[in-house]
C-alpha cells in the first residue's frame, strides 16, 4: 500500500487552488458573492433545510462552478432524491452500514489519486460481489456513505472522482441482481444528486454477459455521463490512456502493486464521521 487510508481534509494547496480559479471560478471575491446568493436563495424557500455554513454550502458550489442558483438546485435535487428513496435511506450511516464494510470487498477507495488529483473508486462487481450476502438495497447505502467522504475532501471538491467498474468473472448472480429499480436509483443518484465532479466511469474485465446489464442502464444514461463512460475489457492500455498506470494497482495493469486494503480499512475512518453523516441526512425537506 503506497498511500494511506483516510479522508485528506487539509486545505487547498497552490496546485489545486490554480485549478479550482480556472475551471471552478474560485476567487475569494466570487466566493463571497456566491455564498451570500446562494444564503440568500435558501433563505427564502421554506421548504428546505440545510446548514448555511461556508464550508457546507462550498461542497455543493464547487460542483457547479460557483453559479448560486445551480448549487440550490442541485440542493433541490439532493432533497428530492433523498424523500423518493426515503426507505432506502433511512437510518443509513456507517455504523449502521458495520457488517458491509467489514464483511465485503466490493466498494473501495483507492489511496493513491490518479495523475489529475482525482479520488478512484472501484467498483467489483464481478465474482467478488455475492448479492446473497450485500444486496443491492446495501450496496447502494455503503456507496451513498462513500460520497460522503469525498465531499468532506476539498480536493476532491475541486478536481473530483473516477470509478472502475470491475465486471471480471461476472455471473448470472450478479447480473440479476441488476433490476430496473436498482439502475434507476443508482443513475438517478449519479446524474442529479450526487454533489461530486464525476470525471470518468471504466469499465473492465466485462463479459459477454455485461451486454444484458448495459441494455438495462444505457436508455437511462445521459449524453453528460455517456461521453465520460469508456468500455476496456481486458486492454489495460486502454485504460492506462486515461489513467497513469504509476496510480493504479497490479490488477489494472500498475506500478502500486497488489490492493492490500478494503472497505474494512476504510470503516474505520466512516465510523469516526457517524454523527455528521447523522446530521446530514437530516437535512432536505422540512
Amino acid at each position: 500500500m503506497a498511500g494511506k487510508v483516510g479522508l485528506e481534509q487539509g486545505p487547498l494547496d497552490a496546485r489545486s487552488l490554480e485549478v479550482a480559479e480556472k475551471e471552478l471560478r474560485e476567487t475569494p471575491e466570487q466566493v463571497q458573492q456566491s455564498l451570500a446568493e446562494l444564503k440568500e436563495l435558501l433563505a427564502a424557500d421554506t421548504t428546505l433545510r440545510f446548514d448555511t455554513s461556508d464550508d457546507f454550502l462550498i461542497m455543493f458550489l464547487r460542483p457547479t462552478k460557483f453559479y448560486a442558483k445551480s448549487a440550490y438546485d442541485l440542493l433541490k435535487r439532493i432533497a428530492d432524491f433523498r424523500k423518493s428513496q426515503a426507505d432506502i435511506l433511512k437510518g443509513v450511516s456507517p455504523l449502521a452500514e458495520k457488517d458491509a464494510f467489514l464483511n465485503t470487498k466490493v466498494l473501495n477507495v483507492l489511496v493513491d489519486r490518479d495523475q489529475h488529483r482525482r479520488r478512484i473508486l472501484t467498483m467489483n462487481i464481478g465474482d467478488a460481489w455475492n448479492p446473497s450476502t450485500l444486496d443491492t438495497d446495501h450496496f447502494f447505502r455503503v456507496l451513498y456513505l462513500i460520497h460522503f467522504g469525498a465531499m468532506m475532501e476539498p480536493m476532491t471538491q475541486v478536481h473530483g472522482a473516477v470509478i472502475i467498474m470491475d465486471f471480471n468473472n461476472l455471473g448470472f448472480k450478479q447480473a440479476r441482481a441488476f433490476t430496473p429499480t436498482f439502475a434507476f436509483r443508482l443513475l438517478t443518484f449519479i446524474q442529479k444528486a450526487m454533489p461530486i465532479r464525476l470525471k470518468a466511469i471504466h469499465i473492465v474485465f466485462q463479459p459477454m454477459l455485461f451486454k444484458m446489464i448495459w441494455q438495462l442502464f444505457k436508455p437511462l444514461i445521459e449524453e453528460k455521463l455517456s461521453k465520460r463512460i469508456f468500455f476496456h475489457g481486458k486492454d489495460m492500455k486502454s485504460l492506462h490512456k486515461h489513467i497513469d498506470p504509476q496510480c493504479l494497482p497490479r490488477v489494472y495493469g500498475g506500478e502500486k502493486g497488489e490492493i492490500d486494503y478494503g472497505s474494512a480499512e476504510w470503516f474505520a475512518i466512516f465510523a469516526q464521521h457517524d454523527e455528521t453523516v447523522k446530521e446530514w441526512q437530516s437535512y432536505g425537506y422540512i
